[in-house]
């Protein structure tokens, strides 16, 4: 199992419009074979900051699987003009 792990930093203000997107765009990912689970995390000292945790059977699930797919291109759409700046995306193995 790999966990993908991003810090979303949402432009000012924009957090509440951001999660209305992030509810509307979830299914996109939830598609994905070898998607698993994922959370999302509003964070307590800075409300316009996300914590995406997405748990997939593998790498290429995500970066070949979900990214390679017309979804992605739905969720890149409804997503990422919300980022400021763009979050650099990284991938776990299972725990230790």
């Amino acid at each position: 199992m790999i966990l993908e792990h991003a810090v979303l930093n949402v432009k000012k203000g924009q957090g509440r419009a951001f999660e209305a997107a992030m509810a509307k765009a979830r299914p996109l990912i939830e598609a994905t074979p070898g998607f698993q689970k994922m959370e999302l995390r509003r964070c307590v000292e800075t409300r316009d900051r996300y914590l995406l945790l997405v748990w997939w059977g593998s790498v290429e699930a995500h970066t070949e699987g979900f990214r390679g797919s017309p979804r992605y291109e739905e969720w890149r759409a409804a997503l990422h003009h919300f980022y400021e700046p763009f979050p650099l995306v990284q991938h776990y193995d299972a725990p230790l």
